[in-house]
């Protein structure tokens, strides 16, 4: 299933397809692909580089570690979830190796990491839905995560799947029209909530 964006101005084709489906194919994603997305999550830029990233995964071909990671999700998400091949939680360091000061750069960095795992995914016909609906205490215990590390959100990955297999509220979110903000409600210049010039310049050169 395709769910292209009506984009105004352009954009890379890979960020004009990629979307978050619900409804994934029991396919296995293939190791050499799983290795690429984190090779590509592994090359994302990050504050004084240091690569504040974690990637807890588990995929079907072990099922004893894939229904503990599924159970981290919350059951809104475990009803669709359990279909992916692949799962993971990312985890952000929160303290700087250096010093060990407050990173509070470290949730954008993992949110970097991750839109390079899911930009790699959407090139290799996989498809990434990020969740926030984690139970984080669980991740916790389950993981023995350290103090100064937290979990940040759970992903599945997989090929797309059959639109059938959700149930009718998931079938309707599935299709729905995929929309965004325009560009003038979160591009500021001047002061704050001041549409930018660059906005107006845009326009009137395409006129």
């Amino acid at each position: 299933m395709k769910k292209p964006v009506s984009n105004i101005h352009p954009i890379h084709d890979l960020l004009k397809h990629r979307w978050s489906p619900r409804a994934f194919s029991d396919q296995m994603v293939e190791k050499d692909k799983i290795l690429s997305l984190l090779e590509a999550a592994r090359w994302a830029p990050s504050s004084f580089n240091e690569q504040p990233w974690y990637f807890i995964i588990a995929t079907k071909n072990n099922p004893k570690e894939y229904e503990k990671l599924l159970n981290c999700l919350v059951d809104g998400n475990i009803r669709w979830a359990k279909n992916a091949p692949a799962l993971m939680i990312s985890v952000a360091k929160m303290k700087f190796d250096r010093t060990g000061k407050l990173n509070r750069h470290a949730f954008h960095d993992v949110g970097l990491a991750t839109a390079h795992l899911v930009m790699q995914a959407a090139h290799l016909g996989l498809y990434a839905h990020q969740m926030a609906g984690i139970h984080i205490d669980n991740i916790r215990e389950e993981y023995q995560i350290p103090p100064d590390h937290e979990p940040v959100v759970g992903i599945a990955i997989g090929y797309y799947g059959n639109l059938n297999q959700l149930q009718d509220n998931l079938k309707e979110k599935e299709v729905a029209v995929r929309i965004r903000r325009p560009l003038n409600a979160f591009v500021f210049s001047g002061i704050w909530s001041n549409p930018s010039y660059l906005l107006y310049e845009a326009k009137e050169q395409s006129i």
